[in-house]
């Protein structure tokens, strides 16, 4: 890991970091029957949100299997949808697929028009007070509202400032017309935020727990498995993979979970995970940390959880819990 990534990490940490995530996709749902349709395909209560508020989603099969972890806004006239950057095709297909005829709703890829930054770490609400947003900082996570930001090059209109850094940290998520990135990014860096890579924030992605396609969200596992509970409805009713979702809560019948894995060498994911003689999951993510290498893993549920020493390949570890999920069955 190199110099400035450990600075930006730290600075996540313990003041505040800013990363472009304008490469996530962006998808914009209009028209009058926009929260029922997205209610009826993902797995949180969409009808009882009002404009100024939103929440984490994921879009599952018919089977409950995870498609993506979406992000979502609800404005006065539509909803955005922040999406992962190898999903955004795929769910513009998808969701098309299930608007009928007589359904009041309309897609649109707004990503290249859009820029989405992250704004992460607890010192993250200065920068927002002295934005004049700081109306937002008492308020609910998914929370927001446009703002006007002034930068030497001019005024950067119609900036959707909203609660939440997209990781565990404290933060915001800014998202504006893609014409004015540069006034935007330059004037967060000169309130003094840390430039964050992409490869920085693979990093604190996985050793905070956030999962993403094609590692922890796959055909091979559900919400619950991966810890999603917070993104999940269990009373609003019938949608796309509820009925296996449900049977699982009810019944308790989560059999695997996905763990943090602090490692003592690095190893490749898709690595059997060991528990003595036993392989008890396999390893879906790794990075290197300032403290060695962490990794994140589906581990049975019968094998032990926090605290469990596991061996992946040549490498020893120790389970650990990651903030960004949980695996405690919510009181109903």
């Amino acid at each position: 890991m190199n110099t400035q990534d450990i600075i930006a990490i730290e600075a996540a940490n313990a003041s505040v970091a800013i990363c472009d995530r304008t490469h996530w996709g962006r998808i914009k749902i209009s028209g009058d029957d926009r929260l029922r349709f997205l209610h009826n395909q993902s797995t949180n209560d969409f009808q009882s949100l009002k404009p100024g508020q939103g929440c984490d989603t994921v879009f599952v099969t018919s089977t409950a299997r995870t498609i993506d972890l979406a992000t979502a806004y609800v404005r006065d006239d539509a909803v955005i949808l922040v999406v992962s950057p190898n999903r955004r095709e795929y769910l513009m297909q998808w969701l098309d697929k299930y608007i009928f005829f007589a359904d009041k709703v309309e897609l649109a890829d707004i990503t290249k028009y859009t820029c989405t930054f992250s704004l992460i770490g607890p010192k993250s609400h200065e920068i927002i007070e002295k934005l004049t947003a700081d109306e937002l900082i008492a308020q609910p996570k998914y929370s927001h509202k446009v703002y006007s930001i002034s930068g030497e090059k001019g005024v950067a209109e119609g900036v959707r400032i909203a609660v939440g850094s997209g990781l565990a940290s404290p933060g915001y998520t800014l998202i504006f017309p893609v014409t004015d990135r540069e006034i935007v990014w330059n004037k967060l860096l000169e309130m003094g935020a840390v430039e964050m890579s992409q490869t920085a924030w693979e990093s604190l992605r996985i050793t905070q727990g956030r999962p993403i396609p094609e590692q922890e969200l796959t055909d091979d596992y559900n919400p619950l498995e991966v810890g999603l509970w917070q993104t999940v409805s269990f009373n609003k009713g019938c949608y796309i993979g509820q009925e296996t979702i449900a049977r699982l809560n009810t019944y308790k019948g989560v059999k695997t979970y996905l763990w943090g894995i602090k490692l003592n060498s690095l190893v490749e994911p898709g690595s059997m995970i060991n528990s003595g003689e036993e392989k008890v999951g396999v390893l879906t993510s790794i990075t290197e940390t300032p403290d060695g290498y962490f990794g994140l893993g589906y581990i049975r549920s019968k094998a032990g959880g926090v605290g469990l020493k596991v061996t992946v390949g040549d490498s020893e570890g120790e389970v650990v819990e990651i903030p960004f999920i949980s695996h405690d069955y919510p009181e109903l």
